[in-house]
């Protein structure tokens, strides 16, 4: 008798859990949820950009409340170099869940994110983990290691202190490591017909310290060089393909290093300057194939 007694409570309990599950759940969120006005962004690295663009601004709101605010709070997440952050759904932005859950497979949308921030800080991999109550959370696992970091750091100290010249243009300063690095630099074509990952050519570590880059090699050490000189610059992507876009006297111009070091049949090393601070206009008659770029994305661009 007391056992058949024990079984009806557990049955009762269990239903009384079942009928008022969404009541338990709200009552979940309005303890813990609701204190997603209170997460912040308390620390920054050295790497981080003040920076906000037409696609992904910085935000300082992390309670999204549609899909511009999710594309904010990951683009300032990883703008600030972390490798873990939390951030909760707001209860009245019905589709957030679902809309975290797209953009956690969306591995192009992703990538857009990762071409605003400092290569330093950008992913090779990022993780997005969430509950039914409205938890969010991010694990970024960082293209370089801090091994690479220090390599890279100190080689490009090393150029801009052989480089720096207050006398120069801002022009004439990036076309000067646009050409070191060039001439520097060879193209990793092993790696690009068949696949032998000999260099870390997808990264400045390949491009600056090994000598041999494949485009992204290319984009990143220039990316960081014009980081450092306050030189406003995202990067710019396509399926197969990726370059630098600049920002000077309020104009965007394109910047692609690797297409301006092309392959020769016998080996001569040349510099070409075609790509070179190049407008979207000049670009397209130039070589509309490889560059055919989101301009809803990269949308600074399309005002060339």
């Amino acid at each position: 008798m007391k056992k058949f007694f024990t079984l009806g409570l557990l049955c009762i309990s269990l239903g009384i859990i079942y009928l008022y599950k969404n009541d338990i759940t709200r009552v979940y969120k309005k303890t813990f949820i609701n204190k997603s006005t209170k997460v912040t962004l308390d620390k920054k690295n050295k790497y981080y950009k003040n920076e906000s663009f037409n696609y992904v601004q910085i935000t300082n709101d992390f309670t999204p409340k549609n899909k511009q605010d999710l594309y904010n709070i990951y683009y300032t997440a990883i703008n600030a170099g972390k490798k873990e952050f939390t951030f909760y759904c707001n209860e009245e932005y019905k589709d957030c869940l679902n809309e975290v859950k797209y953009l956690a497979n969306n591995q192009l949308t992703l990538s857009n994110i990762n071409n605003y921030v400092n290569p330093f800080n950008g992913f090779k991999h990022i993780e997005t983990t969430y509950d039914t109550a409205g938890k969010v959370t991010i694990n970024v696992y960082h293209t370089y290691q801090t091994e690479d970091i220090e390599a890279v750091r100190t080689k490009i100290n090393e150029i801009e202190s052989n480089f720096k010249d207050d006398s120069l243009s801002t022009i004439d300063q990036i076309r000067k490591y646009h050409d070191y690095i060039i001439d520097n630099t060879v193209y990793d074509s092993a790696r690009s017909d068949k696949g032998e990952a000999n260099y870390k050519s997808d990264t400045a570590y390949g491009s600056l310290i090994q000598g041999y880059s494949l485009c992204g090699g290319y984009t990143d050490a220039m990316a960081l060089i014009l980081d450092d000189m306050g030189v406003t610059n995202y990067k710019v992507s396509t399926d197969n393909h990726i370059w630098n876009a600049v920002k000077l006297n309020n104009k965007w111009y394109h910047l692609d290093l690797t297409w301006d070091d092309p392959v020769t049949n016998d080996g001569t090393n040349l510099i070409e300057h075609d790509f070179f601070l190049i407008s979207t206009e000049e670009l397209k008659k130039i070589e509309p194939l490889e560059h055919n770029f989101d301009e809803e994305v990269f949308s600074e661009l399309k005002q060339n």
